[in-house]
């Protein structure tokens, strides 16, 4: 194994991420990326997809791709295509004029319709316009000239009610219902939502998030830096995945608590601040892997609290 392979290992699994990892996030496949490890470069297809894979790999695991490569001078270079340079040359021996005189009749053949159909559309807009003016001026007019004598006072401005007016024209007596006042209903009492830490499984520390049946509960990461952030729906990874990749700083997310919990990983914790409705969780790792689970009240208790996180803990 070479020296800039060993690097780019350890800083993987510094990061909790195997190779399979990797290859999701760069695309990059994973016998190239074992190659890049091994050092054995004559597996990739190319020089120049050398320095290009490597520098995926390792802006991946949130290594410096400069510094890695002026650390480890033996990566080979892309070599120099000289029959591509000599074509470039020759092509721009061709005089500027002559390039321009091919464009300038094309050039010349659309300005003038285009600039036909600029004037068109100034002179129908403008028409327009004045046909939309004169249509408001006479509406104005014709209701300004009405004969006041045969316009009718509405309901309400003759009588100060419709139900009072309503039984002077017609003289019958009328009931007027009266109108029953809205009352609030009463506002539920707010409840607080507790998480407490309640059990430890293998690596993953199991939190109990106590709320108020139907209510929201929150799950807020900030990012501060690079890191590799994983998030299930569920007890483990192998619910369905919410959120999957490296972290930056001034990243934040926000997930619904549902009552199938939520499983969260992260490869650098110090880089992922997690609360719940406010309230910061953390397990004091390096490496983090944790498990909320919502107790609203509504479901049966737990189970003897074994919780698989559906990976193999063998270091790679």
């Amino acid at each position: 194994m070479s020296e800039l392979g060993r690097h780019l290992k350890e800083a993987r699994l510094q990061k909790g991420m195997s190779l399979d990892d990797v290859q999701e996030v760069t695309k990059i496949r994973k016998k190239y990326l074992e190659a890049i490890e091994a050092g054995d470069y004559k597996v990739l297809p190319g020089s120049f997809y050398v320095r290009a894979f490597i520098k995926t790999y390792a802006e991946a695991v949130g290594v410096n791709p400069d510094e890695l490569m002026e650390e480890h001078g033996n990566v080979p270079a892309a070599p120099v295509d000289t029959t591509m340079e000599t074509v470039i040359q020759k092509r721009s021996r061709k005089p500027e004029t002559e390039r321009n005189a091919k464009w300038l009749p094309t050039l010349l053949m659309w300005t003038f319709p285009v600039l036909i159909l600029v004037v068109i559309y100034l002179y129908a807009s403008s028409t327009m316009n004045k046909e939309d003016a004169e249509k408001t001026d006479s509406g104005s007019l014709t209701t300004a000239t009405q004969d006041p004598s045969q316009v009718k006072p509405s309901a309400t401005a003759a009588g100060g009610g419709t139900a009072a007016t309503s039984t002077a024209d017609t003289g019958a007596a009328a009931t007027v219902a009266p109108t029953a006042t809205p009352v609030p209903s009463p506002t539920p009492s707010t409840q607080s939502i507790t998480v407490t830490e309640d059990r430890k499984s293998g690596k993953t520390t199991i939190y109990k998030v106590t709320a108020p049946a139907g209510s929201s509960v929150q799950v807020e990461i900030a990012a501060t830096g690079v890191s590799w952030l994983e998030v299930y729906q569920g007890e483990n990874s192998k619910g369905e995945k919410l959120s999957f990749g490296n972290t930056k700083a001034g990243d934040n997310m926000s997930f619904t608590l549902g009552s199938e919990g939520m499983y969260i990983k992260s490869g650098y914790s110090p880089a992922t601040n997690i609360s719940v409705n406010g309230q910061v969780i953390t397990d004091g790792k390096t490496s983090s892997r944790l498990l909320l689970e919502l107790d609203d009240g509504t479901s049966a208790p737990g189970s003897d609290g074994a919780v698989t996180d559906g990976e193999s803990t063998t270091a790679e």
